[in-house]
């Protein structure tokens, strides 16, 4: 089944979104998480941590995993996705998750890397709620139009459109890496359950595409419309074609 809820502002949409994280882990303190990066999730993991510190939840029980990497960056490296993390999360908190799991950018041998990451989701009982954002062209994870529903953990290359869209992100890179590791549309579909976010007009075409069909290789947002517990949140801008949809 899926639900989606629209707010008027983006801190609104980003607020509703760590609160069903919050309830997550205060169910179920040793929660695995699969956590997301990027612009739209930081103002997510402010509230979450300014909750942690006021002693509202605690995350040291959880497991974490995130969605990708940037291929060829070290985790020191101030544009990985390890140092986002580090940078607006891990660090932020007084108790961080025990054990945290991100791929490594420079690991020697991706497809091990890969492989060992499904296994370690697999060890681990499942992804319990996954975190996702969505890309201006639809991609859920670094999952580019044209990926395989089955697919799992594996390096991919990015799209242009993409690369354009997240050098904003970067803090000392020049250009946005030309190659990723990033869970699969398979492996995030395992998930128990989805939360995915989107702000902003610039998504609006592709928080359409995805919600309303048909489910498409092409649009792999579509593919949480595959899953029976997706949950999506947005702002008004975010969904205006939806809007317009039912006006």
């Amino acid at each position: 089944m899926l639900t989606v809820y629209l707010y008027p502002r983006p801190e609104q949409a980003e607020e509703a979104c760590a609160r069903i994280i919050y309830h997550q882990v205060k169910k179920k303190p040793n929660s695995v998480l699969g956590l997301a990066t990027g612009l739209t999730m930081v103002g997510v993991y402010k509230k979450l941590c300014q909750w942690e510190q006021e002693g509202k939840v605690d995350f040291s029980s959880c497991t974490t995993f995130n969605l990708d990497e940037y291929y060829g960056l070290s985790p020191e490296h101030p544009d990985s996705f390890y140092a986002y993390m580090e940078r607006n999360f891990f660090a932020q908190l007084k108790s961080p998750p025990q054990a945290r799991n991100l791929l490594n950018g420079i690991a020697p041998n991706p497809e091990k890397e890969c492989r060992e990451y499904e296994e370690k989701i697999k060890k681990a009982g499942g992804i319990d709620l996954q975190l996702l954002g969505l890309g201006r062209n639809a991609h859920i994870g670094f999952n580019e139009p044209g990926s395989d529903f089955q697919s799992r953990t594996r390096l991919v290359s990015l799209t242009e459109d993409t690369r354009e869209a997240n050098l904003k992100d970067l803090i000392q890179l020049k250009e946005v890496p030309e190659k990723a590791l990033t869970m699969g549309i398979k492996t995030i579909l395992s998930a128990k359950a989805l939360l995915l976010l989107a702000t902003g007009e610039a998504k609006s075409w592709a928080l359409f595409k995805s919600l309303v069909g048909p489910t498409s290789p092409e649009i792999p947002g579509s593919a949480i419309l595959l899953h029976p517990r997706a949950m999506v949140i947005a702002d008004h801008q975010a969904g205006k074609k939806l809007i317009e949809l039912v006006a």
